[in-house]
């Protein structure tokens, strides 16, 4: 997930943490040209998984022309997202950080119709963009994103206004739904407005 030279995204350390947190354990065989075989070993469970919970499901994911103010400072989940959003019928406006995203968003509020929103960024997490957004225009939908934050959880993302709090990795259809369940819900209470 990283460029030549930066690491290469999730490292042996955090995947051997996560296999021996479930009594598991893990064998290496490697030879020199080639390649490297890794095993993972779970221990058997006897009970039963948990039932996922009922999503709501929406038919039809495709947008029609909304226009999404997008912000996070990784430039290959902009993107991804940007084309996700793009080629089911939305329009992106992308930004790297919260001050650039508010900048516009102060000169344009009418101009969005959904905000989604990074958690963890420079210069100002999302919860405060997202706090700043709706003390210009309330009725805002706001999608908060999150890889792993200790500073809100789901219960105090949806306390303070926004319309859903996905944690990362995304899948493509759950950010879909999100942004049509978002973006109805923003147009029902203009609606009741």
């Amino acid at each position: 997930t990283k460029k030549t030279g930066e690491g290469t995204g999730l490292g042996l350390a955090v995947v051997h943490g996560i296999v021996k947190s479930h009594h598991g354990h893990i064998t290496v065989y490697s030879e020199p040209g080639e390649g490297t075989t890794f095993h993972i070993y779970l221990p058997l469970v006897e009970e039963k998984a948990d039932e996922l919970p009922i999503r709501e499901v929406f038919a039809d994911l495709t947008g029609k022309g909304e226009h999404i103010l997008f912000v996070d400072d990784e430039a290959q989940i902009r993107a991804v997202v940007e084309m996700i959003f793009s080629t089911h019928g939305y329009r992106v406006t992308t930004f790297t950080n919260g001050m650039q995203a508010l900048e516009e968003f102060q000169n344009h509020p009418d101009q969005f119709d959904l905000v989604i929103t990074d958690m963890t960024m420079p210069y100002m997490t999302g919860a405060e963009l997202a706090q700043k957004m709706f003390g210009i225009r309330p009725d805002i939908p706001i999608i908060l994103c999150t890889g792993q934050s200790e500073l809100i959880n789901k219960e105090k993302a949806l306390a303070m206004g926004v319309c859903d709090y996905l944690n990362k990795p995304i899948l493509q259809h759950d950010f879909l739904s999100a942004a049509r369940k978002a973006l109805e819900k923003g147009a029902s209470s203009a609606r009741l407005n």
